[in-house]
Order: structure tokens, then sequence, then C-alpha cells
């Protein structure tokens, strides 16, 4: 990556490759006393430029890389991780990213995708010992609460009975908590890349909600309570 932003002679390529090697999160930025948790996200930002410079100089299509999980509570940054021409992930839920990397592995016959990126404790990698379960349920009860959420009036019956099963011992706070996200990271998937759908309801055409609202789905409806 280096060597494709230098071929291009631009100052501004060694400033960006500069300011993301300074970036270290040893000594938060601190402000009246309070860490600044946006200045974790100048990391996915300058990736991000660089990644477009080098789509434009070499003439390549980016790949967004959000998944489902992600996009649908809006844990993707803006202008960073976000960046791209299309996203074809973005219907697929962190469960079954995991799953399909490793159908791929198993498909070819050799390790294509490194199995430590598989079982690794998921994490934006964004400042130090983060993980995504700092601010996320954890995968499986993500996944389950989103395609409730998204998906559960295209779901057999037979598939959402299995959902709020398996959801029964999950707090109603918790539920309510990832609904109240979908409903805020609208803008978000607005600025979002086209993605290619691969389930029975996908952003984009398949989902048209309002930016400014103040509406959140009951949680006890989704579970089956009322």
């Amino acid at each position: 990556l280096k060597m494709a932003l230098y071929s291009v002679r631009d100052p501004q390529h060694h400033t960006a490759i500069f300011l993301l090697q300074s970036v270290r999160f040893e000594q938060p930025l601190v402000f009246a006393g309070l860490i600044l948790t946006a200045f974790t996200l100048i990391q996915a930002r300058l990736r991000g430029r660089m990644l477009m410079e080098v789509s434009n100089h070499f003439g390549h299509l980016l790949l967004s890389t959000g998944n489902k999980s992600e996009m649908s509570v809006g844990y993707a940054t803006l202008y960073g991780d976000m960046n791209g021409g299309l996203n074809l992930i973005g219907d697929l839920y962190k469960l079954d990213v995991f799953a399909l990397s490793r159908w791929i592995n198993s498909h070819a016959g050799r390790v294509l995708i490194p199995t430590e990126i598989i079982d690794k404790e998921p994490s934006a990698e964004l400042a130090p010992d983060q993980k995504d379960s700092d601010s996320l349920p954890t995968y499986p009860i993500l996944d389950a609460i989103l395609r409730l959420a998204i998906e559960g009036g295209a779901l057999p019956a037979s598939d959402v009975a299995t959902l709020r099963a398996f959801l029964a011992n999950v707090p109603i706070s918790e539920v309510e908590r990832v609904l109240r996200m979908i409903t805020r990271a609208e803008f978000k998937r607005r600025q979002a890349p086209p993605i290619i759908r691969c389930q029975r309801r996908a952003f984009g055409i398949g989902w048209r909600m309002p930016i400014a609202q103040r509406f959140v789905p009951s949680a006890e409806v989704l579970l089956g309570l009322q």
C-alpha cells in the first residue's frame, strides 16, 4: 500500500501515511477531562482515505467491508470503512460472514482467509484491547434480534418462533437498545455503497425508513410478548 501511494508522487499521500503512522492510543486525546472517543476514528478515516486514493489512481473499484450486523446498528465509520463503490457482504450478518469464510477455506482446500481472523474476538482494533462486545451484544444475540427486526415479516413462522425462543432470556432493555441503534443509524446507511442482496430483506430498495424520526419498534411485539 505504501509503495502504491508513493508512486502517485503527491505530497498529500505522504502526509496521509505520516498521520496514520503517527496515531497512537497510549495517550488518548483528552479535552476538559473527557476522553474524546471520536479520536479513535481517525485511524479508520485515514485508512479509508488511502484506499480511495489507490482506487482512484489505479482505476480499481474499492469494496466496502461493513456486514449487515454492523450496518444495522451503525457500527461503521463514515468516510472510513464505509468508503467504496460496492458492498458484497452488506446483506450478510456477522455470523454469516464467519460461516462463509470457513466455507471458502474448506472449498479451496487451503487457508485463503487466515483462521486467526475468523476465530479471534471481533474488534474494530481502533483502541487498545477494544472489543465489539464493549459496545454491542454478542453477535449470536445481536444477529437474532436483527433478523427479527429487519426480516421478521418475511421469515417462516418456524424461524420466527426459533429466534424468539433463543432470545427468551435476553433482557427487554437490551432488545430495546438494539432497536434504537437500528433507527438512529439510518443516516449512515443512506450514505453507504450499494449492497448485494442475499437475504429476504436488504438495506436499500427493500428498506425505506425516514432519517429523522422518533419511532422505535416495540421490543415486546418483536419478541411476541404482546
